[in-house]
């Protein structure tokens, strides 16, 4: 593997013994994705068919979606796998394997957030440090554990750049109200060019994740992570 790249490979075996590999090849500094392929995306991913309403991207000089280009083939081949069916999936990162047995719109979704994330949108693209250290399959504690790390972190930095820093997280509720409204935009979208609904769950589910993270930064609970965290705030 080339130092400048990283490569996650996400491997579908099928119940009637097919099998799907789907490499993702990032930029090992940026975390963008290095595309491989030369075809012309499909129309539905032109700017006018699909940008999202907050999109900051300026449709004269980007003619189509970019998160929409790099979903198109993982779009292509499930759109006619329903949700349910099970697959066992093996992801394959720099670092170590992962493997489970699980729903087709869960195993989807892990790498529907992969490219997504890693697509040139510039509000998904703040979700790329999470990307570095990639957690295929998580549930939602662990997701929302690690999207927390990431910002107060992403803080820290900040501050020591000369910036302010969003102690108060009004940043990240703002960020994944945003994400909800791109995968709404999605789900809609995504429903006039798919035929069953294995992709669109996907999304769904995503979206799902967005409206959970959301609402818990946005309720100021943190009860659950102050049990966690005892021995840091009751000394």
């Amino acid at each position: 593997m080339q130092k400048d790249r990283r490569k996650y490979s996400y491997r579908f075996e099928f119940k009637n013994g097919s099998e799907k590999t789907f490499d993702v090849c990032l930029d090992n500094v940026t975390l963008k994705i290095l595309r491989k392929s030369k075809i012309q995306p499909g129309d539905w991913t032109k700017m006018e068919n699909f940008q999202c309403e907050h999109c900051p991207l300026n449709k004269s000089e980007h003619k189509h979606c970019p998160t929409a280009i790099e979903i198109e083939e993982l779009i292509k081949f499930f759109s006619d796998k329903s949700s349910h069916e099970k697959v066992k999936v093996t992801v394959s990162t720099p670092e170590r394997s992962y493997f489970s047995e699980t729903d087709l719109q869960s195993a989807v979704g892990s790498l529907m957030g992969v490219l997504m994330s890693a697509s040139g949108c510039p509000i998904l693209s703040k979700l790329r440090p999470m990307l570095r250290f990639h957690l295929p399959f998580s549930d939602l504690e662990e997701t929302e554990f690690r999207v927390l790390s990431m910002f107060a972190l992403a803080q820290l930095l900040r501050l020591k750049t000369g910036k302010e820093a969003d102690w108060n997280m009004k940043s990240l509720v703002s960020l994944y109200e945003d994400i909800q409204k791109i995968n709404e935009n999605f789900v809609k979208k995504l429903a006039e060019v798919v035929k069953k609904d294995a992709s669109l769950n996907s999304v769904v589910l995503l979206n799902n994740l967005a409206t959970f993270v959301t609402f818990n930064i946005g309720s100021e609970d943190f009860s659950n992570l102050l049990k966690l965290f005892h021995a840091w705030v009751d000394d």
